[in-house]
């Protein structure tokens, strides 16, 4: 565990000066036990800076690729507890999900965006179940996090980030509780509450259906 603490105070500082980001309702992030950052998706730095102004350590799930590429891409991400997971199908999806679970299981913070993929224009797109699913299994709370400006600070296309401002927007908890009814309802119902909640907090304007990556 010291090589990821090192690495995480040494990105502390120089996420802050690159990106003085205002961060609203940390008093919302328990200090300790299972929780799940839920947050909207617009850059590729979201799942960098959540960690980096969280109070406690963010896990989250990312591509295997990433592990076995750039070294310094690979010493940021697992300093920032970052969890290899391959791509592709409902096997590995599923995997995914059983792996965060053990996350919350083992009493740690977790972050996922709901919409499964960054926004391309802006909107805020419907979220998949598997968010409701942790939450149903774990009885983990859901903190909604709104991050705005990091789009801005690095665009779609782009290698590196530049320089800029950022808000990063923690919302009250939310829990739901095993459901008495239909259980795929229950997450359907549970993900759009989420989804009103982390709209609530960005300002986003919604859009109607999925973020499908584009065909090709």
């Amino acid at each position: 565990m010291l090589i990821p603490s090192l690495v995480r105070a040494a990105l502390i500082p120089a996420a802050h000066l690159s990106f003085r980001p205002t961060v609203e309702g940390l008093a919302y992030v328990p200090e300790s036990g299972p929780v799940i950052l839920a947050a909207n998706h617009i850059s590729a730095l979201d799942s960098f800076l959540i960690p980096l102004v969280s109070p406690r350590p963010v896990h989250f799930l990312a591509k295997a690729e990433y592990f076995t590429g750039n070294p310094l891409l690979r010493t940021a991400i697992t300093g920032l507890g970052a969890i290899p997971v391959p791509r592709g199908g409902h096997r590995a999806a599923q995997a995914a999900l059983e792996t965060s679970l053990a996350v919350l299981k083992d009493g740690r913070a977790f972050g996922i965006h709901p919409e499964g993929t960054r926004s391309r224009d802006g909107r805020l797109y419907r979220g998949r179940t598997g968010v409701a699913w942790l939450a149903i299994a774990s009885g983990a709370p859901v903190v909604p996090v709104a991050l705005i400006g990091t789009d801005k600070v690095h665009p779609i296309g782009t290698v590196l980030p530049r320089p800029g401002k950022v808000t990063v927007r923690f919302g009250a908890p939310m829990l739901f509780p095993q459901p008495s009814g239909s259980m795929s309802k229950a997450r359907r119902e549970a993900t759009d509450e989420i989804m009103d909640a982390i709209a609530a907090l960005s300002g986003q304007p919604r859009a109607p259906g999925y973020n499908d990556l584009p065909a090709g």
